[in-house]
């Protein structure tokens, strides 16, 4: 069967490696339908994503059909010849965390596609309990269930109070799902972008009107966006040490700030800015369970119109040569996605 692999950084490859023949206990065996491209998936190619190692088996965001299902006792609501989204996060269910409702952020994490492999490939199998089915959701709309869930997440994360004002920096696919949950959430949203194209399709296809130009005093557009004001709630999805360092900045006092993207590196900032202004900081890792209910519940109520964020589509055969292009963000990539049929 065709896979795809990252050798290294920078090296795609497609190559033929054999299929799994079965579905031992506890597992399904899955054909792999979509795989949404990810931003982890685009800095792991760049070499510089955390928690990754070469060579790797990419993909975490998939649509899959249901090939078989191992002998099990978990409840599952899906059968054989079902089509599925899958929860890539693969925890102990026994750590702190765990027993604490809190899978997503495991002591012993393992995420298909980052530390093991994952869905580019045509058929895997992995935990039954990891599929979830969805009726009457296309299978683009599965494959992006789980990027959907990472701003869900980190919605839920702040508590939004219905009519605070919050600020999302950085409107990749990340940035914008987490505007869009912060929306429904009742959050009264501002996105700020260094990239043009991107704040017009936060305008077109989110319907947010409040868009900052982080290349020119993205302080006072803020402000005069708000009388003067600062936002209670700041989001930064930009996975820049800068902009993360930056964006304690623009919290009100009392106010929070949720770091949705990671680096490699540290984070530094003042002491006396953080506690002047008593604020709350939350970093925002994967999504649970209830995120992926809560995503396809506003996914089958039309909620979200994913259309326009699928700008570009790749074959196992066409990715190779395509992936180094969607790096580029001259691309105009919004959402790459691999098709297997």
């Amino acid at each position: 069967m065709k896979a795809i692999v990252l050798e290294q950084p920078g090296t795609l490859r497609l190559h033929e490696v054999a299929a799994p023949t079965t579905a031992s206990a506890g597992e399904a065996l899955a054909r792999v339908k979509r795989v949404g491209i990810c931003g982890t998936d685009l800095h792991a190619f760049g070499g510089n994503q955390n928690f990754f190692s070469y060579p790797r088996i990419m993909g975490h965001e998939l649509a899959v059909e249901v090939l078989e299902i191992g002998a099990t006792d978990a409840a599952l609501d899906y059968a054989v010849g079902d089509q599925c989204c899958v929860i890539p996060y693969l925890n102990c269910g026994e750590c702190i965390a765990c027993r604490r409702g809190k899978s997503n952020c495991c002591t012993g994490m393992q995420v298909l596609g980052v530390h093991v492999d994952g869905g580019m490939r045509e058929q895997f199998t992995l935990p039954a309990d990891k599929l979830l089915k969805a009726d009457g959701l296309p299978l683009e709309q599965l494959a992006l269930v789980e990027m959907l869930c990472i701003g869900a997440h980190a919605a839920r994360r702040a508590r939004i109070t219905p009519g605070e004002n919050a600020l999302v920096i950085g409107a990749g696919p990340i940035g914008l799902a987490t505007a869009q949950f912060a929306k429904i959430a009742g959050a009264e949203v501002l996105v700020m972008e260094v990239n043009e194209a991107r704040l017009a399709f936060c305008a077109e296809a989110l319907g947010i009107d409040r868009l900052i130009d982080a290349r020119a005093d993205a302080m006072g557009q803020v402000k005069s966006s708000l009388g003067g004001e600062l936002p209670t709630l700041v989001f930064d999805c930009t996975g820049s040490a800068k902009s993360m360092q930056g964006a304690f900045d623009f919290v009100a006092h009392g106010g929070s700030l949720v770091l949705v993207g990671h680096i490699t590196g540290d984070i530094s900032f003042s002491d006396p800015h953080f506690h002047s202004h008593e604020l709350t900081l939350l970093a925002s890792r994967n999504a649970t369970p209830d995120d992926f209910v809560w995503v396809i519940e506003e996914l089958r109520a039309g909620a979200i119109n994913l259309a326009p964020w699928i700008t570009h589509e790749a074959t196992p055969a066409g990715i190779v040569a395509e992936f180094p292009r969607w790096v580029d963000p001259a691309t105009g990539v919004i959402k790459a996605m691999l098709r297997f049929e």
